[in-house]
């Protein structure tokens, strides 16, 4: 009879978080290599995709995603809804309740705000890395399905963004049918729906659903369509990202967005015009000394 010997290595032997198995069948016996998983902090959610662990970080109550973009874009192929929150728009959290009601209900949250990121790092546990809109947008990109002819619909802030953006995606490689490019209204607060949109989209049912309007409309106009739509789209809320790339707005280089300097050159680009949105978005530091992981309570309107 063949016996079974288990040996505990410390973590600092093996590769960083994973667990290594491994059955050795000899004459003698069965060897299994066993990391010790530790306990995980509170803020930390663990769930399981298939046989990977998946791992998030949980923010005012926001559990946002901790992996790498291409993690995230391999995550949303079975459909559902990304939203990428900026500083601006997640001190609302507590005040917005259709904006915070689509933060709580999307299916993926990515830590784009490196202001968020950083005064994270700080207080709360675990440290978490940031993924920004912008990388998750060029991963996105790059794969077939979203380059395919056809197969994606977008949402965008207006005629002349709509001619600028396309302009690069076709620069790109990337193919869009005219009918599949929507110019948003004026949303006004709370609830919204769009029955125009919705029946586009339904005509065309794409795979991906890309939506480059500001932060807490965008949100609010992908959970709807979410709910909404008789089928299940990936709907990708993104804001500029793809501003930053087309030269709809001041273009981001890749150093810049490593660094989460983007809101730096949007200042230097338009001072009038983001200096105070920026300014505002600092309060979000006294919300999360306070609250840290927990969701803040509501205290607003619609």
């Amino acid at each position: 009879m063949r016996g079974k010997t288990i040996f505990l290595f410390p973590r600092n032997l093996l590769l960083p978080n994973s667990i290594l198995i491994r059955d050795m069948m000899t004459d003698q016996e069965d060897i299994s290599v066993v990391e010790p998983r530790p306990a995980q902090p509170e803020a930390l959610v663990e769930r399981r995709h298939g046989s990977r662990e998946e791992m998030r970080c949980q923010i005012l109550g926001v559990n946002f995603f901790t992996g790498i973009a291409q993690e995230a874009v391999d995550k949303m192929r079975d459909g559902g809804l990304l939203v990428v929150p900026a500083a601006p728009a997640l001190i609302e959290i507590g005040t917005n309740a259709a904006y915070r009601e689509a933060l709580l209900s999307a299916d993926l949250v990515i830590p784009d705000s490196g202001y968020m990121v950083l005064i994270w790092n700080l207080i709360g546990k675990p440290r978490i890395p940031r993924l920004s809109g912008l990388e998750y947008l060029r991963v996105l990109l790059m794969q077939s399905d979203a380059r395919a002819f056809g197969n994606t619909f977008w949402i965008m802030a207006g005629e002349h963004s709509a001619a600028v953006n396309l302009k690069w995606l076709r620069e790109q490689g990337i193919g869009v049918r005219a009918e599949s490019v929507y110019n948003a209204p004026m949303y006004g607060k709370g609830r919204l729906e769009d029955p125009v949109l919705l029946a586009l989209i339904e005509e065309q049912k794409p795979q991906h659903i890309i939506v480059t309007i500001g932060g807490g409309n965008q949100e609010r106009i992908g959970l709807y369509l979410r709910r909404a739509l008789s089928y299940k789209p990936a709907i990708h809320c993104i804001g500029a990202a793809i501003a930053f790339l087309s030269g709809d707005q001041v273009h981001v280089p890749r150093w810049a967005d490593k660094f989460a300097m983007g809101w730096l050159l949007r200042i230097l680009s338009h001072p009038k015009r983001y200096a105070p949105r920026y300014w505002h978005a600092r309060k979000l530091l006294g919300i999360l000394l306070r609250y840290r992981s927990q969701l803040p309570p509501f205290t607003g309107g619609k």
